[in-house]
This record gives structure tokens, sequence and C-alpha cells, in this order.
């Protein structure tokens, strides 16, 4: 592993993807923009043949002169699997490290690091309840009637897909208690609700990236309970109006809370990233 000597002039700049940069079609947001006025869009994965994911072709622009600035290593930050991740693809030259599994992995310039990887299974043997424990749980108490799908992550974690109109309102709730002295954490985003072991965090990921390129400067963005964690641990971070933290009303120091939602929400996340790299790198204009 190559560590560099701190410089103020490298900043890591972490982002989450889904429905922070990228966004579903349902999870747009343009209801209220009549068709003919509607921002172009941008399609960045497809899934099945089938367009999956989009940002506005403005954030496509502000994203790509980002991550090509002079003085920034940008790090997708997600809670995806490897094989999810790699579906995606941004614009922009290809990030040298992303996050993977809430964490779990680190690719660098594309591969696994594995040495990272052994070093969050210790931890988690070490600090929480078996994977195995807790997706029985989920298993058994899950209803049918509002249970669509259940997925492991890499091992890692687990998650139901859910019919959000028949959930009951505080299932989540009573599952995170449940959860909570085994070591586990609960995150309802969507139609997806999680169950992640507490140690297992980006931030902690990002911190890795921090140490081996030596910068001085985090920014980051997020928008759910699971990217909390990252928001806290930069410098400066920002969130959209929309998801889990805007729900909760989440607010923090250094943390904007922004009120655009969906898709141009994501485009004024990435507009407020750049203008901040370029005040701490001097790039730009």
């Amino acid at each position: 592993m190559t560590t560099t000597s701190p410089t103020a002039t490298t900043t890591v700049v972490a982002s989450d993807l889904d429905r922070t940069l990228i966004y579903s079609a349902a999870a747009l947001a343009l209801d209220d923009v009549p068709d003919h006025e509607a921002p172009r869009l941008l399609c960045v994965e497809t899934y099945r043949s089938r367009p999956q994911s989009f940002l506005t072709e403005t954030a496509a622009g502000l994203l790509a002169e980002l991550a090509a600035e002079a003085g920034v290593v940008f790090v997708p930050t997600t809670t995806r699997t490897r094989e999810q991740y790699r579906r995606i693809s941004l614009p922009g030259p290809p990030p040298r490290y992303a996050i993977c599994a809430n964490g779990g992995h680190l690719l660098v310039d594309g591969a696994t690091d594995h040495d990272w990887h052994a070093t969050v299974r210790r931890a988690l043997a070490a600090d929480c309840a078996p994977l195995a424990e807790v997706r029985d749980h989920l298993r058994r108490s899950a209803d049918p009637a509002w249970l669509l799908n259940e997925r492991d992550a890499e091992e890692l974690f687990t998650y139901l897909v859910v019919d959000r109109a028949l959930l009951p309102e505080t299932w989540a709730k009573d599952l995170a208690e449940w959860a909570e002295p085994r070591g586990w954490s609960v995150s309802l985003q969507g139609r997806k609700l999680y169950a992640v072991p507490r140690p297992l965090t980006k931030s902690a990921a990002v911190a890795e990236v921090v140490r081996r390129t030596g910068a001085g400067r985090v920014l980051s963005a997020g928008d759910s309970l699971l990217d909390a964690d990252l928001l806290l641990a930069a410098d400066r971070g920002w969130r959209p109006g929309h998801g889990e933290l805007a729900d909760a009303g989440w607010s923090a120091p250094g943390v904007t809370a922004l009120a655009t939602t969906g898709v141009r929400g994501g485009e004024e996340i990435l507009r407020a990233l750049r203008t901040a790299a370029r005040a701490t790198t001097g790039g730009g204009r």
C-alpha cells in the first residue's frame, strides 16, 4: 500500500451514487416540469438491456470536470455490490478508487483490494452477530404479503425488496431495535430495507483512501442513513431534499441540506462539490 504525505491541495470527493448523483426513472422527480422543459438526461447504467440510471447532461458535464480537476480524487462510494457498481459508466476519467458494499470492498483501478476486505472481515467477526443470524430473523419475521425479494450482498449484509404501500409503518423500527444490540443497523431506502453491520461504513473506507492519497480535505454527499457517517466524517457535505436524511430532518455542522429533489438535486450537489473542490485546490475559474 502506498501512502503519501498529507497536502492541503489534494481533496477526496466521496459521493454516494443512487439518489444522490444518479437516478432511476422512478426517482427523477420531474412531475412538476412540463415535458418540453424537462432537462436532457444521460443514461449511465443499463441492466438486462434496459436503461436503468440517469443524470442530467449538465450534471454529467459537472461530474466530468470534477473528476478531471487537478488535485481532486473522486471516489464513488456506494452500497451497491461490485457487480452492480460495474454496470455504471460515469462521465469523466475512470476513478482510481471506488468503494462498494458500503465500505466492504475498496476497488483500486477497478480491482478488489483484498487486504482491505480482510481487514473489514476481521472487524465484523469481532463486533457483530453473524450474517446468518440476521438473515434468518428477517426471513422468519417478514410477511409474504409485502416481501418481494430477499438478497445478500457480498456475504457482508442483507436486504429485502418490499412493497412500501403494504409494509407496516413500525416494522423497520422494530427491526432496528432488534438489530441494535447485535451490532447491526437498519436503513429503508425506497423499496429496499437494508440490515448492515455497524462497523461496515463508507467513512472507514474513505479514511483508507485519504491515508493512501495523503489528501488534506474530504468533501462528501449522500441521501440515506447509510451515508450519515460519510457526511459526518467529511470537512463539508451535502444532502439532497429527498431521502431518509431529509425525511428525518437530519442535519449536522458542515453539512448543507439542499431543498432541491430528484435528478435536479443531483445536479445541484455536483455543482456545489465542484465549486468547493476548486476553492480548495485553486483550480477553475
